[in-house]
């Protein structure tokens, strides 16, 4: 069992957070501040914050990072955390980014939603060391998986996290982490999703658009016209079908309901 402070925020990062909490010790979150969310911009806790409270894991919230954070461990096991990590603080503990690609492709914001965009048929874990280029750090361990036809972000995430927390409890057990430069052959950068990468191009081929609508889901969603669509395929003639949808201001639907609702 290793002792170790964990910094996330997002989903993916609560995710890694539960299962590496379940073998190792972990002795303080870090995350981002608490922010307004919903329809009331009522203050909401992350998602990260709110398994640390669960398990009575220690949380500090700081708005940046700077060499007055006191860190609880040696060692920071970084997820989706979101925050800029200053060389002053890279250098007073041993820092591991897990990343859900095969780095170097897919360096940056959104690799997976980037990845079946791209219509990549298989993605990947990298545990590497942080350090100040983006996603650039020495690979300590990798695995790639399958990215399979119907597979949304969130099935590739819930997968990665899996991974993540055993390559992690590989590399934590080791005595010294053994790393391996990252090659540059090959990087890929996956920016952050935009409000003009929601929007599905009727014109666009079928298969295109179904892996977006895969891209954003279940957790952005992509639109058409003043819909959100959450689950599409390819038709047996070839074209774009939703399956699941949700009107401006309405619930998730199947799309045959939504079409009889406005017949």
């Amino acid at each position: 069992m290793a002792t170790i402070a964990v910094a996330a925020t997002g989903e993916f990062g609560a995710d890694v957070l539960e299962r590496l909490a379940a073998e190792h010790d972990v002795v303080e979150l870090l995350t981002r501040p608490d922010k307004p969310r919903g329809r009331g911009r009522k203050l909401a806790a992350p998602p990260a914050k709110e398994v640390a409270d669960r398990l009575g894991i220690p949380v500090a919230q700081p708005a940046r990072l700077d060499e007055h954070v006191e860190l609880g461990a040696e060692t920071v096991v970084v997820c989706a955390y979101g925050l800029l990590i200053p060389n002053e603080l890279l250098e007073r503990a041993l820092w591991l980014n897990v990343h859900p690609s095969l780095l170097p492709r897919w360096r940056g914001a959104a690799p997976v939603e980037r990845a079946i965009l791209a219509g990549d048929d298989d993605t990947g874990v990298t545990i590497h060391r942080t350090v100040e280029a983006l996603d650039a750090g020495p690979v300590a361990a990798q695995r790639a998986f399958a990215i399979e036809p119907d597979d949304d972000a969130g099935a590739v995430y819930a997968r990665a996290a899996e991974i993540a927390a055993a390559l992690l409890h590989d590399v934590l057990v080791r005595d010294e982490p053994r790393f391996e430069p990252q090659p540059e052959e090959g990087a890929t950068y996956a920016e952050k999703i935009r409000p003009v990468d929601r929007e599905l191009d009727p014109d666009a081929p079928a298969q295109e658009l179904v892996n977006r609508v895969r891209a954003l889901s279940p957790h952005i969603g992509a639109r058409l016209g003043d819909l959100i669509v959450w689950r599409a395929q390819v038709g047996e003639d070839g074209a774009f079908e939703p399956l699941e949808v949700q009107p401006a201001g309405g619930r998730r639907m199947a799309y045959d309901a939504y079409l009889r609702g406005r017949r």
